[in-house]
């Protein structure tokens, strides 16, 4: 009798496994077309900041950008969608970027994809998951780095050495180094609760 007891313990401690049939198939995509409209304002706000920022004062001036505004940014976003909205990555810059268990997860699988061949510009997953009686729904979609793009003179593996030591002033721990064309960055991240 225990036995069963302790069983059925266990059963009930364990996170609601969400199955695809729960949600029908057109609010899941729904909520996937919302996610890419966030995340094509967040690119776009923050990509013409930092486009004004390096034509202004090149790399130096663009790590303000990175630091100040594209936090400002996805916070902005976050509160216009009631969601969370924001970068992650496997090797961050900010301690605050750094992914969480299934970000980590995801991001593995959008490196697996790209080395079987997938265009980095085009990764996304989503999926509804629970845990503790609670549902949310998550994306992400991949950032690329594309061909002579501005990022790679603060990401890239030749920094110059006042940007070097800028960076190293704010952001002592740095990981986010070493990236060359073709490379996945990180992603965008949304946290959609249920």
């Amino acid at each position: 009798m225990k036995q069963f007891r302790l069983i059925a313990l266990a059963a009930v401690l364990v996170a609601p496994v969400i199955s695809a049939d729960e949600i029908p198939t057109d609010d899941l995509e729904a909520r996937a077309a919302a996610s890419r409209a966030a995340v094509k304002t967040f690119a776009q706000n923050l990509q013409g900041e930092l486009q004004a920022a390096m034509k202004a004062g090149g790399p130096i001036n663009a790590i303000s950008v990175c630091n100040e505004k594209a936090p400002a940014i996805a916070a902005a976003v976050s509160e216009a969608q009631g969601w969370s909205v924001g970068r992650t990555t496997l090797k961050p810059r900010n301690a605050d970027n750094a992914a969480d268990d299934w970000e980590r997860d995801v991001l593995k699988t959008f490196e697996q994809r790209k080395a079987a061949g997938e265009d980095p510009a085009k990764l996304e997953f989503f999926e509804l998951i629970g845990d503790n009686g609670s549902r949310e729904f998550r994306y992400m979609k991949a950032i690329g780095i594309a061909k002579d793009a501005p990022c790679l003179a603060c990401h890239g593996t030749d920094i110059a050495p006042e940007v070097s030591a800028k960076l190293k002033a704010l952001y002592p721990d740095d990981q986010a180094v070493g990236y060359k064309t073709g490379d996945i960055r990180g992603a965008f991240t949304i946290r959609q609760p249920m």
